[in-house]
């Protein structure tokens, strides 16, 4: 179990209620949280010995965590340096405070950059470290209207770094990846938008178990994979992207809609770990 699948278990034990959502009825695997019959823990890349200098920071809106479809739990699948936390207004996490402080890692708040104050340093491009620092990427996962509550008054944030991209930017390098490489590119979108040329964000996000009100959004793992990328580890964020393909996909086979995920989601996965780890 990870940090995630633990704050998990912890959210629930403190609940007063059963927590109920679309597809309650469904029997779950504790850990992915997809239906059992197309449960993807066999084939997680947690069991794979993944070379990373990066941490994340998961901070969760109170019951984000308790929601099948959440994909910060992909993060930490990958990522074995990852922390979870319910984010609180009021009461202090000694926990939390004591990993923002650790010495080994440079933290560095994830999000977009017209949110920062006009002397806050913003990493927009590539993510660089002082010497002999980690970075941790701490990332606000909920809604967006909850993000940017975790982001307004959490003021023990304000002294660090942030990191952004454009959106935008994003769509229009993936573009350019599609009329030069399109197989590759394939590896990471569903068929459908690289016929299309289309952007993984917004309507036509990869991400199509939840709809977004803006565009230009990302889910929480489709986020993380950006940020590893900045951060040079371009592998990772392509195992992280593939990884997301698959949980969407098999996600979205127990729900009563129609399948918008990338049907060669596991063999594209499965053919580049294959390929990274020489398996």
């Amino acid at each position: 179990m990870h940090a995630v699948h633990k704050l998990h278990e912890y959210r629930k034990s403190i609940s007063t209620t059963t927590y109920k959502s679309r597809g309650q009825r469904v029997v779950r695997c504790p850990l992915c949280q997809l239906a059992k019959e197309y449960c993807i823990c066999a084939i997680s890349p947690i069991n794979e010995k993944v070379e990373t200098s990066a941490g994340f920071l998961l901070l969760m809106y109170d019951t984000e965590v308790l929601k099948p479809s959440n994909t910060g739990k992909l993060i930490a699948d990958l990522i074995p340096d990852t922390y979870a936390f319910l984010w609180s207004r009021t009461v202090e996490n000694p926990d939390l405070l004591a990993v923002l402080n650790d010495e080994q890692w440079f933290p560095l708040v994830v999000f977009p950059q017209e949110y920062a104050d006009a002397e806050r340093e913003v990493f927009s491009n590539n993510v660089v470290c002082p010497e002999g620092k980690r970075p941790l990427f701490i990332m606000l996962d909920g809604s967006w209207r909850e993000a940017k509550k975790m982001f307004r008054k959490s003021p023990y944030l304000d002294k660090f770094p942030m990191v952004s991209f454009d959106a935008k930017a994003v769509m229009q390098k993936i573009n350019d990846a599609i009329a030069t490489e399109p197989a590759n590119v394939a590896l990471a979108m569903p068929q459908s938008a690289v016929n299309n040329h289309l952007s993984p964000v917004g309507d036509d996000s990869r991400y199509t178990v939840r709809k977004t009100a803006l565009e230009h959004q990302f889910s929480t793992a489709e986020v993380a994979a950006r940020v590893l990328d900045m951060h040079g580890e371009g592998d990772n964020a392509k195992i992280l992207d593939l990884w997301f393909d698959v949980f969407n996909y098999q996600y979205q086979k127990s729900v009563c809609q129609r399948n918008k995920g990338n049907v060669n989601a596991i063999a594209n996965y499965q053919d580049f770990i294959a390929k990274t780890f020489e398996v």
